[in-house]
């Protein structure tokens, strides 16, 4: 990551609005005109450049957040969608078939882990779940049919951290391709420059981080972005998760600022990581010296932007965290309520929200406990006074003395 600095590469990027704007004119149509049925037919056919046909396969809008995207993670280029998921599962789909095989974190998104368990075996596509920190149990898991490889970069939400470099080593040795969700950590790493084939974020989180949308994207190689798109076998061209231009304009607006705010996040979650586990509170936060990962991932990021905004607590039991939710929402330090990358921290219980697909014998296994609390902590400028209002809150429910 040293000679790569993902938001230089953003902040290169000029596009000029149709009249002079500095913003790019929002292509607002679905279908396009064409001055000759001949061009109409070289643009189907995929050989008519810089034309537009229909808004289900490309737009003015989404190409310049394409564009944008690609330039961030060090892709060839990038091709966005209406969900994390839009992007999660045609690329799964497109790279595996009727008796294929995955091999797969057991710490993932829960809807990813939904589409891996219950929905993709209806398509003879399976998976075998492993403890990713685990790269000889990894590599025993790959079986003739393996073509996947797929991880997240820090994983949801327990926060384990996947040594990218490694793992894309044994995916070459066994020609599978490495997918890596970096929707945890975008600009602190990236994955394409440590060896992952395909990146995916779901832009819904930090990369926009209003929390006014839904949105993804797939950055990887060219050949691969045209076969997604390929008009007669294209799994984001025939499932259609196509992102809106409006919305790709107003994520491509927030993106500009995604540098500033993701070291806030970072510099705010590392305050309060080190505060509580010095109060004797079980933190997980990759910027402590107690994760197992924190020397590897240390040599992962780009030190400017920090270990991320996503860390948690275990309070002992669902009632505790329950309740320790309730009451920090009613003192506006945050709101109960999922997802991440939010100017306000966020916090859940996981077990019973976003990993809840995961079955309960799974979740124990997994170290995923009742009482876990993830945060998606905020841009909150005086985080000291966030402290200790929080530590305040935690002595009234009697989880600190």
């Amino acid at each position: 990551m040293a000679d790569f600095n993902p938001a230089d590469r953003i902040q290169d990027l000029q596009y000029f609005g149709e009249f002079g704007g500095v913003n790019p004119s929002i292509s607002d149509s679905s279908t396009y005109t064409f001055l000759s049925a001949k061009t109409m037919f070289d643009t189907f056919e995929g050989n008519a450049e810089g034309c537009y046909l229909y808004s289900r396969h490309s737009s003015p809008s989404n190409l310049y957040l394409d564009k944008a995207l690609a330039a961030m993670e060090g892709t060839e280029t990038a091709n966005v969608a209406a969900s994390g998921m839009g992007a999660i599962t045609p690329t799964l789909l497109q790279l595996c078939g009727n008796g294929d095989h995955i091999v797969s974190s057991r710490t993932i998104y829960g809807g990813t882990y939904a589409f891996l368990k219950n929905f993709a075996p209806r398509m003879g596509v399976s998976t075998t779940f492993v403890d990713i920190t685990k790269l000889d149990v990894v590599e025993a898991a790959i079986t003739p049919n393996t073509k996947v490889l797929y991880c997240e970069t820090v994983s949801n939400p327990l926060l384990e951290v996947a040594d990218i470099a490694s793992l894309s080593k044994i995916a070459k040795k066994h020609n599978l391709k490495l997918v890596v969700d970096n929707t945890f950590s975008p600009l602190s790493v990236a994955p394409a420059k440590l060896g992952a084939d395909i990146v995916i974020h779901s832009l819904t989180k930090y990369i926009n981080g209003s929390s006014d949308t839904v949105g993804g994207v797939v950055c990887a190689s060219q050949d691969f972005i045209n076969d997604l798109k390929n008009v007669n076998s294209g799994a984001s061209m025939l499932l259609g998760p196509t992102m809106d231009s409006l919305r790709s304009a107003s994520v491509m607006k927030n993106l500009r600022t995604l540098h500033i705010r993701m070291k806030q996040h970072s510099h705010n979650a590392q305050f309060l990581a080190e505060k509580f586990e010095a109060d004797g509170i079980k933190t997980v936060y990759p910027g402590l010296k107690s994760h197992p990962s924190h020397e590897i991932y240390k040599t992962m990021i780009n030190p400017e932007y920090g270990f991320g905004g996503m860390m948690t607590i275990d309070v002992g039991s669902l009632d505790k965290a329950n309740e320790l939710m309730e009451l920090m929402q009613q003192r506006n330090l945050g709101y109960l309520a999922v997802s991440l990358g939010f100017y306000k921290t966020l916090f859940s219980a996981p077990g019973t929200s976003t990993s809840s697909e995961i079955p309960l014998d799974e979740q124990k296994e997994m170290g995923l406990t009742d009482g876990l609390i993830r945060f998606s902590i905020g841009l909150d400028n005086d985080i000291e006074r966030t402290y200790n209002m929080m530590k305040a809150c935690m002595k009234e429910l009697s989880i600190l003395n």
